[in-house]
């Protein structure tokens, strides 16, 4: 009985232990199974400066410090090392690999250690873009060469304790950003993805109010027809009862599938609201900048989910406006039409040079750019040249089949 916590203890230490020293651990899978981030961009215009920075600057402190072992060497080397930057992000592991690799063994080989050139902390980059480019495996294997070019400098004596203390602190530093700059840029991807999804999830509601609509009327009518042919048997009853199974059909497939989109939330009765519905805007705020609201053109006819996607965007950059613009005055507001297509225009008079968000949570136009993109349209907002910020989108009159 006495014994009886230490054999408990020891029986979860030795279970802890087996499952940490595990080599399929489920966090070490997890850290393996990382997949390489898609798209990395393979050279951009600050390559080309750092390189043509950095090589001047490594002749010029091999000229300028004599107390380097072999100063041609450790020159050479680093020159030669320099080019890794430009496939950095690309081939993030073999530019490790190279280049820490090359400065593990050079000590080894050459009177000097080219990593005391302050002009070779460039390795530090290599370091970053492993851990912000590679995979799981990637960052697990360039480690290894990290780990043995610091401690193979601290054995041969490049550098005292401090030094290599320093050395995996910085290093530590470089690959923790790179992980948290990686881990935030996949966050802001996630956030992306669903505001697009969401604003499909609004289109698809307001299309499916349109087709049920139709559906419905193609229903009654149907059984009216069926109602009326009483007196009158025919081959119409026949079609008309397809009419009405079809229709019924569709219509049980649609609030299916919008149940699905809906993701459990409850259906919204109320209608849509269309493009006339863009005037209340102008009388919906007691307080704040005054809205202006100008329709022009033949707006009688637009398609449901074109007259759904204007207020939406109408009302989506009022409220912007009127939560980011600082001391405006007036939001102007005009929808114009022509053969072909619909223009919104949304401004106001708050003062330039403030930064404006576009949304509560930074994805406002990222959600109005969808709709409009969804049903072949375009979406902008910038500042205005003089003064306050506006908001233009332009869409095809007839609608998602344009």
């Amino acid at each position: 009985m006495i014994r009886a916590p230490e054999s408990y203890f020891g029986t979860i230490w030795s279970r802890t232990t087996i499952r940490t020293m595990d080599p399929m651990h489920p966090r070490l899978h997890a850290v393996l199974a990382e997949p390489r981030v898609p798209a990395a961009p393979p050279r951009v215009w600050r390559d080309g400066a750092m390189m043509a920075v950095l090589a001047p600057a490594i002749v010029v402190e091999g000229i300028l410090r004599p107390d380097l072992p072999w100063r041609v060497g450790c020159v050479i080397v680093a020159l030669a090392l320099l080019p890794t930057l430009l496939w950095r992000r690309t081939a993030p592991r073999a530019m490790v690999v190279v280049a820490f690799g090359a400065t593990t063994v050079a000590p080894f080989v050459l009177p000097g250690d080219p990593c005391q050139l302050f002009t070779a902390s460039f390795l530090v980059l290599l370091v970053y873009a492993l851990f912000r480019w590679g995979s799981g495996r990637d960052a697990v294997t360039g480690s290894f060469f990290v780990v043995a070019k610091v401690t193979a400098a601290g054995l041969i004596g490049s550098i005292d304790g401090g030094e290599l203390v320093a050395g995996f602190a910085v290093m530590f530093a470089a690959a923790t950003l790179g992980a948290a700059i990686r881990f935030r840029a996949a966050a802001r991807l996630r956030e992306l993805d669903r505001v697009k999804l969401l604003e499909r999830e609004r289109l698809a509601r307001d299309l499916h109010d349109t087709v049920a609509h139709h559906v419905s009327a193609m229903a009654i009518r149907a059984q009216a027809g069926i109602a009326a042919s009483a007196s009158q048997p025919g081959a119409a009853v026949e079609a008309l009862h397809t009419i009405e199974a079809e229709a019924s059909r569709a219509l049980a497939e649609m609030r299916a599938m919008v149940r699905v989109l809906r993701r459990g939330q409850p259906a919204d009765l109320g209608p849509n609201p269309q493009v006339a519905d863009i005037e209340r805007l102008a009388g919906h705020f007691r307080t704040g900048p005054r809205i202006d609201v100008d329709l022009r053109g033949d707006l009688g006819d637009l398609p449901p989910p074109v007259g759904s996607a204007l207020y939406r965007l109408a009302q989506e950059s009022v409220t912007n406006a009127r939560r980011h613009a600082r001391h405006a005055t007036r939001i102007e507001v005009s929808v114009a039409t022509d053969d072909t297509s619909v223009r919104l225009r949304v401004s106001d008079d708050g003062e330039a040079g403030a930064a404006r968000p576009t949304g509560s949570s930074g994805f406002g136009l990222v959600g109005m750019m969808e709709r409009a993109d969804l049903l072949g349209g375009s979406c902008e907002a910038g500042p205005n040249p003089d003064r306050g910020w506006t908001v233009t989108a332009v869409l095809p009159r007839a609608g998602v089949g344009a």
